[in-house]
């Protein structure tokens, strides 16, 4: 989808915009269809002024949607783990899985090249690989824990559940294409252990010991740990296939 240029986003009018804020600022054009679908894959990541702010745009977008003849499924299944979430930070406790834990992680291999390379335009592509962790998380039954800069967190309570979203990431990654032919490769590491459970976080060494199993891989791989593979082969034996890498001190 082409930027609008500022001359041609001056020119539409106000309800071309599923959200303005107080300062007169207008967000996510949603005047044609490539516009509602990006607005649709950028919702999430919009800071809101407030609830009704939010319920306003997201009403104006569906309206959009409905003219244009999109159907925002994902959109919808999204916004419906937004309100869940929205309401544990209201004071209902987050649940994210306790014990047995299996933590997935994953960052952009050459992250600076590739902000170097595309500037602004890096922005909306970072977007958009959030939407397709978020989804692969969820369907796969998971937990986004944690999303900063090109760093994603999920928990599972499953450990092949983990694999499942790890294999659909890569995927989806692997069809989708990007901006200027962008070679985005993203690394995901997988451990499971006993995490120690924050409020709305994990800590402790099974942490680290996921992030660094994550750094060991490159771009377009999913590594997982002995603890990992153990599990999974206990509950599907035969049905995923490991290739062994060595042995690496973390």
């Amino acid at each position: 989808m082409a930027r609008l240029a500022p001359r041609e986003r001056a020119g539409l009018p106000d309800r071309a915009f599923a959200y303005i804020d107080s300062s007169g600022r207008r967000r996510l054009p949603i005047h044609d269809p490539a516009h509602v679908r990006n607005a649709l894959a950028r919702f999430g990541r919009v800071a809101f002024e407030d609830d009704d702010a939010r319920d306003r745009a997201r009403t104006l977008l569906l309206r959009a949607a409905k003219k244009h003849r999109i159907v925002p499924v994902g959109f919808i299944a999204h916004q419906l783990r937004s309100e869940r979430a929205l309401g544990q930070r209201r004071g209902q406790p987050v649940e994210l899985p306790s014990g047995f834990v299996t933590m997935l992680m994953t960052d952009i291999e050459g992250s600076t090249p590739l902000v170097q390379r595309l500037g602004p335009r890096y922005g909306p592509l970072l977007e958009d690989l959030c939407t397709i962790l978020r989804r692969a998380t969820a369907e796969a039954g998971g937990h986004e824990v944690e999303a900063r800069a090109d760093e994603f967190f999920a928990a599972f309570e499953a450990p092949r559940a983990a694999v499942d979203a790890a294999v659909s990431i890569q995927g989806a990654l692997r069809d989708r294409s990007w901006p200027e032919e962008a070679d985005l490769r993203v690394r995901v590491g997988i451990h499971s252990g006993y995490p120690t459970s924050t409020e709305e976080n994990y800590i402790g060494l099974d942490v680290h010991t996921t992030s660094r199993i994550g750094a060991v891989g490159h771009g377009g791989q999913i590594v997982v740990s002995a603890n990992t593979r153990e599990a999974v082969q206990a509950s599907a034996p035969g049905d995923v296939r490991f290739r062994h890498l060595g042995t690496h001190r973390l």
